[in-house]
């Protein structure tokens, strides 16, 4: 294992790395983010701008901007390498769950309990288009890394892959039973992993909307999956305080990261993929050392 990064009064919700590798995000329910450097375990600087619980952060492909959403139903963009407010961006009247950026950096996604996505452009902070189609709150959002889809997950049991240049539904996912909570692309974009209540983790082609295989090795709810940049590894991160590690290409187990003494809730992989950062109701992070 690697470092425990403490800090944090309340359950971390949400981490990401910068794809230049150099600061870790994490989001609280403390209602404050916080950066970290990941090879120091040091706090850069904590931002506290929410008027409630963080619910998700991201950054932009170029590591320029950072995203927040929140309980208090806006999004916040921030200058990482200071710490000031840049725009809020409001339009949704519910919690915001979930942010991601598209792979050009033009717009962000955001998805939230009014059972709808947003698509903004960040050029102007303007509303491209809202996505209309679950029926119950959307809890994750995630682009290819093509840019040609955009998932989003809800509590309607069901993933929608979208067009996110028309905002036409391409499939429809269904097969979960209980509330999906996390989705996350293979690099190819062929592959999409969701995390769900039900305590799996699904897997599925991207291009006909048909399950792969569902890994059923989790004891409790799956809050957050991501895949490896290289595409070989698919963490997933569990209300049974496990972090574990998969075969995409087979659903075997290739390792239980065991430590969090409470339910995690997030998994993200460092951009050269020797790390992985766990975010836990035990109020930390962990970063776990995946390749020496």
């Amino acid at each position: 294992m690697g470092l425990v990064l403490r800090g944090h009064t309340n359950r971390v919700g949400s981490v990401a790395f910068s794809p230049d590798g150099r600061m870790l995000a994490s989001g609280s329910d403390d209602t404050t983010v916080r950066l970290w450097d990941p090879a120091t375990g040091q706090v850069l600087r904590i931002l506290k701008e929410h008027q409630s619980w963080v619910l998700s952060v991201a950054f932009s492909p170029d590591s320029q901007l950072l995203a927040s959403g929140s309980v208090d139903n806006t999004v916040r963009l921030w200058d990482p390498a200071t710490g000031r407010v840049l725009h809020i961006l409001e339009g949704h009247p519910r919690a915001v769950w979930s942010v991601a950026f598209s792979p050009d950096g033009r717009m962000l996604a955001s998805g939230s309990s009014d059972n709808t996505v947003r698509l903004w452009d960040l050029a102007t902070g303007q509303v491209l288009r809202i996505l209309k189609g679950h029926t119950d709150g959307v809890r994750c959002v995630a682009f290819s890394p093509d840019g040609r889809m955009l998932a989003s997950g809800s509590a309607d049991k069901t993933v929608q892959l979208w067009n996110p240049a028309t905002g036409q539904v391409l499939h429809t996912l269904e097969g979960h039973t209980d509330w999906v909570q996390s989705v996350a692309f293979s690099p190819d974009s062929r592959m999409l992993a969701s995390g769900s209540d039900d305590c799996t983790v699904r897997l599925w082609d991207t291009s006909s909307g048909l399950g792969l295989r569902t890994i059923t090795r989790h004891t409790d709810w799956v809050r957050g999956v991501a895949f490896s940049p290289d595409g070989q590894m698919l963490a997933s991160g569990s209300w049974d305080t496990t972090v574990r590690l998969w075969d995409p290409a087979t659903g075997r187990v290739l390792r239980a990261l065991e430590g969090h003494i409470a339910q995690v809730y997030c998994v993200a992989f460092s951009p050269d993929g020797r790390m992985l950062a766990s975010g836990s109701s035990d109020n930390t992070v962990r970063l776990w050392t995946i390749r020496e």
